[in-house]
């Protein structure tokens, strides 16, 4: 994988990884500490990932456009990226 794409490979693994661990926290014990810092590095982490997707050299609006898909967006850009 080139390195341009290695932020959006964080980005968008970060992204999956606090979705669970957010959707985890509300299906179990919803405390409050979870979600207030879960929450805005999911919000992060899914800006990276749109941008990071639009930045890329071999990007199309399609691939910008999966990047926008909330939760997964990141991966499915990443697998478009790859083909």
């Amino acid at each position: 994988m080139p390195r341009a794409r290695r932020p959006l490979r964080i980005a968008a693994t970060v992204e999956f990884a606090s979705l669970l661990v957010l959707l985890i926290n509300l299906a179990t014990v919803h405390l409050p500490e979870v979600s207030s810092l879960a929450g805005p590095v999911h919000g992060c982490a899914y800006l990276v990932s749109a941008i990071a997707a639009a930045r890329d050299p071999r990007g199309t609006i399609g691939v910008t456009a999966m990047a926008l898909v909330p939760g997964i967006g990141g991966m499915l850009a990443l697998r478009r990226l790859a083909r």
